[in-house]
């Protein structure tokens, strides 16, 4: 009896134990999914938040660039020039800078959990284990500073500073490729030997002079105690490059308005042009530059013609992709009837165009370079096989977008002198480097322009040299590459020093613009067509003269072969009767319609049987007195 009494209570206690553990293991799993329900509403709601705060930034954004072109209209209503609309989208960007570094503070996230890991470097990506579960958390950036202090308001200014492949991926291309698409093509390749030695010859100059300035002052500065960080002349030259892209954008703009000497335009445009490709292969040249000793700093001729050899490489591979590209835009545009349908054929010539440069980003090659020849192409070739609607709407689009583009990037430097939380301000450096800026473009321009006219028959006179010396402003270009890398010292105090010479050329230069051609008594007021054919021989004393004989030899195989087979503007091309099927098969109907009609028939024409390489001969008349058109264009004020 006794027996059975305790294998009952035995029994009793078996099934309340195991009651008890499917209650508690009932319990864990009910926990452990409160736990993960609470997890994802978290989430979420962390998620809504950012996406409120993403919204409310690109708004600030919005606003900046509404209150700017309301102000636009107002200077131009009021015909104020002194201050251009790049430089008053910067002073907005500064204002709201102030207000978001001083004025608005968002309380530390209570989220957030804070672990100690000592680790020689900052991994890109982290795999961290909560209860099993794996997340990868991505690198945003220090928080704190070399003092361990945590950095004021740090969340919320990263919110603002945006991912600088942002700025090479959307907003240079339009940018880029607009300057190639609205390049005016006779005064360009009337100009075109003097351009190239200035964007090519004088951006080497100008960064080779700037980094050995540059180098010379931070040998100062590590002599006195004045600098922390590793310097290196690498450094310095990268920074010559990068500084040498000019950007006169504000010069442009006065000069479209008061229709300024055409040549001196051309100059001005092309190089800027140009040497904005050029500064950006030069920069990833010297990057590549690895020595093959131990010190990665120091001077290895090998090494050396190995980064020359990447330039060149670079930047043929660039140019070959972007023209491919436009001709492969060209025939399709000719040989299918999207022309019918302007909306597909906007589209296409868009999407195109733009993936020029990602094509030549993911290539190893530099996108920059390869949409600018790739808009010079499709200018003088796809842009004849487009309707009536398309050319308009193409036009349009892009100088919207490089418009939109423009005044974003000179607004977000604004913002970026009070947003960026790692400036590294040395007025040593700063003060070196405006010296080096001004002694670079000096070497440049004055050099260049003697040997140049040794060649030219249309000097390029003194006070022309002055001013292009005066109108060397820095923009987007070298913003864009010096934030690009700002994880050492030595690349923040580059590029905070670079955004102070932005503004102060930007300002300054800029400016003054209408105030030095009064100065130096530049012609404005000039009708480039009237003026070329009141020249003495009229229209075709100006066509008859333009361009060096290697651009006239180039000109005629465009005009006799490639035209006629890549649009629907010429006439059609004219080849031995064994060809005829080949001719009737790359030439189409249209081709017949539009015969001897051709935008860029005599771009380069002439008759001379001889001529120098550098030979830029200007058809503008110097008759004209400085008073009777200069005086009522510009205003006193």
């Amino acid at each position: 009896m006794g027996s059975k009494i305790r294998s009952y209570v035995f029994l009793a206690s078996a099934d309340f134990f195991g009651l008890l553990c499917m209650a508690c293991l009932f319990v864990n799993v009910s926990c452990q999914t409160d736990d993960t329900a609470m997890s994802n509403a978290i989430s979420e709601r962390k998620a809504e938040e950012d996406h409120r705060q993403d919204s409310a930034d690109l708004l600030i954004f919005i606003m900046l660039l509404t209150l700017t072109i309301l102000t636009i209209w107002l200077f131009k209503h009021r015909r104020f020039r002194f201050l251009h609309e790049t430089g008053l989208a910067m002073i907005y960007g500064l204002l709201v800078g102030v207000i978001l570094r001083f004025g608005v503070h968002v309380q530390p996230d209570l989220n957030n959990v804070t672990l100690s890991c000592a680790m020689n470097s900052s991994p890109a990506t982290i795999l961290v284990n909560v209860s099993g579960h794996f997340y990868e958390y991505t690198l945003k950036g220090e928080v704190k500073d070399s003092e361990g202090e945590n950095v004021p308001d740090a969340e919320m200014l990263k919110k603002v500073t945006f991912d600088p492949e942002i700025f090479f991926n959307i907003l240079l291309p339009p940018i880029i490729f607009h300057a190639g698409y609205s390049l005016k093509r006779r005064h360009f390749f009337r100009n075109l030997g003097s351009i190239l030695s200035y964007a090519f010859l004088g951006t080497a100059i100008s960064c080779i002079v700037i980094g050995s300035v540059l180098y010379g002052c931070v040998a100062f500065m590590k002599a006195v105690g004045q600098i922390q960080g590793d310097f290196f002349f690498t450094d310095c030259l990268f920074f010559g490059a990068v500084i040498s892209a000019t950007d006169p954008v504000t010069v442009l703009a006065i000069f479209n308005e008061l229709k300024v000497d055409v040549d001196l335009y051309a100059l001005l445009f092309g190089e800027s042009v140009l040497n904005d490709a050029v500064a950006i292969v030069l920069s990833s040249s010297i990057m590549a530059y690895q020595p093959t000793g131990d010190n990665s700093h120091t001077f290895d001729g090998s090494a050396m013609l190995k980064s020359i050899g990447l330039f060149l490489g670079v930047f043929s591979g660039s140019f070959g992709l972007g023209v491919v590209t436009g001709v492969m835009t060209s025939l399709v545009t000719k040989y299918t009837k999207l022309r019918e349908f302007p909306l597909l054929e906007t589209g296409l010539f868009f999407l195109m165009s733009w993936s020029t440069f990602l094509l030549a980003e993911a290539c190893g090659f530099t996108g920059v370079v390869a949409v600018l020849f790739c808009g010079m192409t499709q200018a003088h070739y796809t842009f004849n096989n487009l309707s009536d609607e398309s050319k308009d709407r193409t036009k349009q689009l892009f100088e919207l977008l490089n418009f939109l583009a423009e005044n974003f990037i000179f607004s977000y430097m604004g913002l970026t002198l009070f947003s960026f939380q790692y400036h590294v301000f040395n007025p040593l450096f700063i003060l070196g480097a405006f010296i080096a800026v001004f002694i670079g473009r000096a070497a440049n321009i004055y050099p260049l322009s003697f040997l140049l006219n040794l060649g030219r028959k249309n000097k390029i006179s003194p006070k022309f040299q002055h001013f292009m010396m005066f109108s060397g402003l820095r923009g987007a270009m070298a913003f864009a590459l010096s934030i690009r890398d700002t994880a050492t010292y030595a690349r923040r105090m580059m590029f905070s020093s670079t955004l102070l010479i932005v503004f102060f050329t930007v300002w300054i230069c800029g400016g003054g613009t209408t105030q030095m051609l009064s100065f130096m008594n530049i012609r404005v007021g000039v009708d480039a067509d009237q003026d070329q054919a009141s020249s003495p021989g009229g229209e075709r004393r100006g066509v008859r003269h333009e361009g060096a004989w290697p651009f006239r030899m180039w000109h005629s195989f465009d005009h006799q072969y490639l035209k006629p087979f890549l649009t629907n503007s010429g006439t059609p091309p004219t080849m031995p009767a064994c060809c005829a099927s080949l001719t009737q098969c790359l030439t189409n109907s249209q081709a017949y319609e539009t015969e001897g009609h051709d935008e860029d028939s005599e771009l380069i024409r002439s008759r001379r049987s001889s001529s120098a390489m550098y030979t830029d001969i200007s058809t503008v008349s110097q008759s004209s007195s400085y008073n009777n058109l200069y005086g009522p264009t510009v205003p006193s004020g």
